[in-house]
This record gives structure tokens, sequence and C-alpha cells, in this order.
């Protein structure tokens, strides 16, 4: 079993998108027996809330549904429970950094990485902007799931 997780700020915009952009389409290539997912914050500021409406609205609109899901913080073991730790932007990389027990480095990485095409480095943050960041937001995620999709099939499956 592959283990992905994304993370952003409060586990309420970005990470929870990623997670139902990227369980929508292992399941689409029946592969949800092969890939555990989950996301995560880094802060702790909406613990056990569901991801902000408007995400939900923007992945609804596009068939995924993410009102399942609660938001949690990264905790360090989930360095050592996930096969990928992936982070929206750079500051959450810094703070993953920071909380990674050595010899762990290896799993975490910046979640844009795996769409090298879009010429972008970070997933940017939603909350503050209008509706249509949410849109922006969904696009690259779609766009770096399925790189990732593409080098766990290489890497493992």
């Amino acid at each position: 079993m592959v283990k992905v997780l994304f993370v952003c700020t409060g586990n309420i915009c970005r990470s929870p998108t990623a997670e139902g952009v990227f369980r929508k389409l292992v399941e689409e290539r029946g592969l949800s027996h092969e890939i555990e997912i989950d996301s995560a914050g880094t802060g702790a500021w909406h613990i056990n809330q569901a991801p902000d409406p408007r995400s939900q609205e923007a992945a609804r609109r596009r068939g995924i549904d993410l009102s399942t899901q609660r938001a949690r913080q990264v905790i360090p073991s989930d360095f050592n429970e996930f096969d990928y730790v992936l982070a929206m932007d750079e500051g959450n990389f810094d703070r993953l950094a920071g909380l990674c027990p050595s010899g762990f480095n290896s799993r975490l990485s910046l979640f844009l990485k795996f769409a090298p095409e879009l010429g972008r480095r970070e997933v940017p943050d939603p909350y503050y902007g209008g509706e249509d960041g949410f849109d922006v937001v969904l696009n690259l995620i779609e766009a770096a799931s399925e790189g990732l999709l593409a080098e766990i099939r290489v890497r493992y499956l």
C-alpha cells in the first residue's frame, strides 16, 4: 500500500481538495486498493471542521465530494506512516521540514513538483481571495495529481 498525505495550512482548502481530486483519480483508475490518501494542516485552527464551503462547491462542480472530510493537524509520525508528504507551498514545506524526523526527508516535497509543465512551485491559498481562486487551485491540483499517480505507478505498482 502506497500512502499519500497532502498538507496545507489549515486543512480546509487546498489539502482536502487535493485529497478529493487524487482519491477520485485513483478510484477511476481502479487503484483504491493500492493507494491510501489523507490530508492534514500544519496549523490547528480548524481541527475537526469540514472543508471550506467554497472548496466543497468548486469540487462538487467537478464531481468531487469533500463533505465527509474533517481537518486534522499533521504530526511527526505522519512521516513514518506516509510515503509521500506533499506540501502545497514553501511555507508549509518549511514547517514540515522542521517536524520531519531524521531519515525521512525524502518523503517530503512540494506537490507541484509533479506538474513541472505548469512552471509553478506553489498551489496558492484561495482562502482570502475570490471564488475563481478555488477553480485555479483545482486546475493545478488536477495536473499535479496526474503526475503523482504516474510516478507512483512507475515506482510502486
